[in-house]
């Protein structure tokens, strides 16, 4: 028995992990030296606290490149929809293109280092953000923006503005 089911191919896919997001690798990278230079600065000193700090040392490493494996958002133009999906338990953000009505690639930010976020509301947008300086805003036909950070946003732009025209 063949099973004659067609597989959809997504005409964009990108994963987007935890790990390389700038602010919280700044942030786990400020601990870890913390850890080893309060660790090495203690050496000289009959202490045994000493090794709690190259414990944190070595845990802010070990969650730093654990992170590295942990997806974020998953950004995926499957036919006529755009599909989010997050991480675990994160709903599933499903964006009809036929309600689309603009597109535009724009930078993110304006500041070095953002927050990751995820179906996050504020001021009459969504974002959705893990790394990267530019993203791709979308405006729907009851003017809500979805503002999608992407290290691919010029193809996502390119491949989103073709579907809108076609």
């Amino acid at each position: 028995m063949e099973n004659n089911k067609e597989i959809e191919v997504p005409d964009f896919i990108e994963h987007q992990y935890l790990g390389f997001n700038k602010f919280n690798l700044f942030i786990r990278m400020v601990i870890a030296i913390a850890g080893f230079g309060a660790y090495f600065a203690g050496l000289d000193q009959k202490n045994e606290t000493n090794i709690l700090f190259l414990i944190v040392g070595i845990a802010a490493l070990s969650i730093s490149i654990f992170l590295f494996f942990v997806l974020h958002i998953k950004t995926e133009i499957k036919g006529e929809y755009l599909v989010i999906s997050g991480f675990w338990g994160a709903r599933i953000i499903k964006v009809d293109l036929d309600n689309i009505k603009n597109c535009e690639r724009i930078r993110y930010s304006r500041f070095l280092f953002n927050r990751p976020v995820y179906n996050l509301h504020v001021r009459g947008k969504v974002k959705f953000f893990t790394h990267g300086n530019w993203a791709v805003e979308i405006t729907d036909n009851q003017g809500l923006k979805y503002r999608i950070g992407s290290q691919k946003s010029e193809q996502l732009f390119q491949i989103l503005k073709n579907k809108l025209n076609s």
